[in-house]
């Protein structure tokens, strides 16, 4: 394992075999956050960027199987913040630090274009410094040239699969993981700061559908990857299905760290919800990303993405300074910065 990690570090490849072995191992690994945590520390310091996410609306048109705000939830209860409310969001996140903020909902058809536009361009406007992330699904690549044109910098839309077989498993048949793909090469192509991801563990998962996750990052590049380990929700029909590892969500982070020298990597929330200290064990495997919530409180909790997800009733300033002492506490700093992608891969040396 020695061995395929130091090839992996230096030539941030290896063939499905030995990706399968490094997967696969029964080994500690020690020896792989060792050198995921070397490259980061390479590339961006101890630096930890801060995005303040604002989860807008919790209505969604679509029906994944995995997801708590699917549109057949009717449990749920649904919701939209007005742009007065975001604002708001925003300008108690920048009085704390932050230089981002993520605009995520699911794809609810009463946010147009124009809502969207307007909302973005005001954002920028009264924040000139921060770059806006969208998180809002699927659109035409029409939608997101004019996201761009009004301001946004940044837009994160996982792929969640990258096998056209796995993915049908999780979807239902009228999404397409073609458009999925075409999406993101549509945001690459306009200019968009892109990130992809995937779940761990997700309901028929194998070694093989994650280094086709792999492969398929080689090929688009983009400048984040967000994972997470899949949690069940109880309004689902994946409600019985078993929860992606912390083991195996920490290995796979810390090999996207060694393939993507430069990639802007989350230690998620969801990580933080399987295990207490989940989120300063990605950071240790090669995270240097945080996202604490900006959500007004008292709609948090409907943005019930997965079952038992943290920090649903804490204070934005609250869950600010938590999140910067777990930070600190794990040996790393919190930035108030931007935290855009830096793509020069640099060596351990040159940071000697």
């Amino acid at each position: 394992m020695k061995r395929l990690i130091e090839q992996l570090k230096e030539d941030h490849d290896l063939c499905d075999g030995a990706l399968a072995d490094l997967i696969e191992s029964n080994e500690p690994d020690d020896a792989l956050f060792a050198a995921a945590d070397a490259v980061r520390r390479a590339q961006y310091g101890t630096d930890v960027y801060l995005r303040g996410l604002i989860e807008f609306t919790n209505v969604c048109k679509n029906n994944c199987y995995y997801c708590g705000i699917r549109r057949d939830n009717t449990k749920e209860m649904r919701y939209r913040l007005t742009p007065e409310e975001i604002l708001e969001s925003c300008e108690s996140g920048y009085r704390m630090g932050f230089r981002t903020f993520v605009l995520q909902g699911g794809e609810d058809p009463h946010c147009t274009d124009d809502f969207i536009c307007t909302l973005v361009n005001t954002i920028k406007t009264q924040f000139p410094d921060c770059a806006v992330t969208l998180s809002i699904g699927e659109k035409p690549r029409s939608s997101y040239q004019a996201y761009f044109d009004a301001g946004a910098d940044r837009y994160l839309l996982r792929h969640e699969t990258a096998s056209e077989a796995h993915y049908r498993k999780l979807h239902p048949p009228e999404l397409s993981l073609t458009n999925r793909k075409r999406c993101l090469y549509d945001l690459k192509e306009i200019g968009f700061q892109v990130g992809a991801g995937f779940m761990v563990g997700s309901p028929g998962q194998t070694t093989r559908e994650l280094i086709a996750d792999l492969r398929f990052l080689q090929q688009l590049q983009p400048d984040m990857i967000g994972i997470g380990p899949f949690i069940p929700h109880h309004n689902t029909p994946f409600l019985h299905e078993k929860a992606g590892t912390l083991k195996l969500t920490l290995r796979m982070l810390a090999i996207l760290r060694l393939m993507f020298p430069y990639v802007l990597l989350p230690a998620t929330t969801a990580l933080g919800t399987i295990s207490p200290i989940g989120r300063e064990l990605g950071l240790k495997a090669g995270a240097n990303v945080m996202m604490p919530n900006l959500t007004p409180r008292r709609v948090r909790q409907y943005y019930d993405l997965y079952d038992n997800k943290i920090c649903m009733d804490e204070e934005a300033a609250k869950c600010r300074a938590c999140q910067e002492g777990r930070v600190r506490g794990a040996g790393y700093r919190i930035v108030c910065d931007r935290g855009d992608v830096c793509r020069s891969i640099k060596s351990e040396k040159k940071e000697q």
